[in-house]
């Protein structure tokens, strides 16, 4: 009998884990749709190439402004609402660049696709988490971020088919019924409970906050201060060790084309060669990944998923030749798998329930910021002096992350048996 509970109560899980995993490829895949799409807008609206890929930052300045916005409505008002207006504003946005022939219009949907995206992103890990236990997150997140990946690397083939056959105007329709399917599947989602209502002068507080710089770095704090204090200090080390994966993933994705090409001649095709070499490890990577977060230790993922990038990173700008640049790609794409969900789920072991959407956005939002600025200073040291520096001078900041990760921050697994939630 408690072996036929025991295996209703999984199946029950798997069913409302399905929808979470679907809303997850369907932000990956209709989101990269869009990018096959960036030359076309140069020729369809007679705009410049730069300006045409001003899509992409449309996009990431609208999840960078609603992140801090998503983590309070996630904590306010649950996952499930927010998994239902994250991919509706999506899909508004996504319809009205189908149906306005004007560029601007195309810049201001994927702002809001943007800010759609995290918000919906920020409820439907939350939902995820609230359904397992905390020895099955890792496994979790890193599904989470893999199906997300491999949408990723499937969606400018479907969005290329799409453009060839009828116009660029057929990927925003079809990504705005993708959207409209995620609402659906929101509706069904789990629910991670939101905290007790609160009275309305104190959500009249919480928003007076929100706007005053001010009152925004005094309510940060008192977030923080929610976190038992001997995981404060683990907190911290996790945010700064996101930080420094955004600052190794985005200079690696500006800085590697600009290196091998320009610096070594290589080939557009043998760039893109070595992206699918990163890309297809990055995927196989899933199952082992979640593996280690889960059975063998948080460390054992999010160390090396640091601390490998810092060791390619010197090593790079010495390298010239494609298979040596094969190899540390190769290095790099395994490390990017290892840090599939791994510093995601650590933060989750250490953040209370009733702030946990707000805590892990300003992990997120301090993370974007590297995402940022480091392509931009980047550009600068390639062009002062040549574009390997950037990966020589960005090392230290990695590798400074693997070591607080290992020497600062705590083993956030509780193994089977144990008692607590943090050891």
């Amino acid at each position: 009998m408690e072996k036929a509970i025991a295996t209703l109560r999984l199946s029950r899980t798997v069913q409302a884990i399905i929808p979470l995993y679907s809303s997850a490829m369907i932000s990956g895949l209709g989101f990269s749709m869009v990018l096959p799409a960036i030359p076309v807008f140069v020729t369809e609206f007679g705009v410049s190439v730069g300006a045409a890929a001003q899509v992409i930052t449309a996009f990431a300045l609208g999840r960078f402004v609603a992140t801090p916005l998503s983590g309070f409505m996630v904590d306010r008002f649950g996952s499930r609402k927010t998994m239902v207006a994250g991919p509706a504003l999506v899909g508004l946005a996504a319809a009205a660049a189908a149906a306005m022939p004007w560029f601007w219009v195309v810049l201001a949907a994927m702002f809001v696709v943007g800010a759609g995206d995290v918000l919906w992103a920020i409820g439907r890990e939350i939902a995820g988490i609230d359904l397992v236990r905390l020895e099955q997150r890792g496994r979790l997140m890193s599904g989470f971020h893999g199906t997300h990946t491999a949408a990723l690397a499937v969606g400018p083939l479907v969005g290329g088919i799409l453009i060839e056959r009828a116009g660029y105007q057929a990927i925003f329709v079809v990504f705005a019924a993708l959207a409209l399917a995620a609402v659906l599947l929101g509706t069904i989602a789990h629910e991670a409970y939101p905290r007790p209502a609160e009275s309305a002068p104190r959500r009249a507080r919480s928003l007076r906050r929100m706007l005053s710089p001010a009152r925004r770095l005094e309510a940060m704090v008192g977030l923080v201060k929610q976190i038992e204090q001997p995981l404060r200090a683990t907190y911290a080390v996790l945010v700064f060790a996101t930080f420094s994966s955004f600052v190794f993933r985005m200079t690696l994705q500006a800085m590697l084309p600009l290196y091998a090409g320009s610096q070594l001649g290589f080939s557009p095709a043998q760039i893109g060669v070595l992206f699918s070499i990163s890309g297809v490890l990055v995927v196989a990577m899933i199952l082992p990944a979640g593996f280690i977060i889960d059975k063998v230790g948080r460390k054992w993922a999010t160390v090396p998923s640091t601390g490998l990038p810092a060791l390619a990173f010197v090593l790079l700008p010495f390298s010239d030749t494609f298979l040596q640049l094969a190899v540390l790609v190769s290095v790099m794409g395994v490390a990017n798998g290892l840090s599939l969900g791994s510093l995601a789920t650590s933060t989750y072991d250490v953040l209370p329930p009733a702030v946990r959407g707000r805590l892990q956005a300003m992990r997120r939002t301090i993370a974007e910021i590297g995402g940022v600025g480091a392509p931009l200073v980047g550009g600068v040291l390639a062009n002062a002096y040549n574009p390997g520096v950037p990966f020589i001078v960005y090392a230290p900041i990695l590798l400074a992350g693997a070591l607080l990760l290992a020497f600062v921050g705590r083993e956030t697994l509780v193994k089977q048996g144990a008692t607590g939630r943090v050891p």
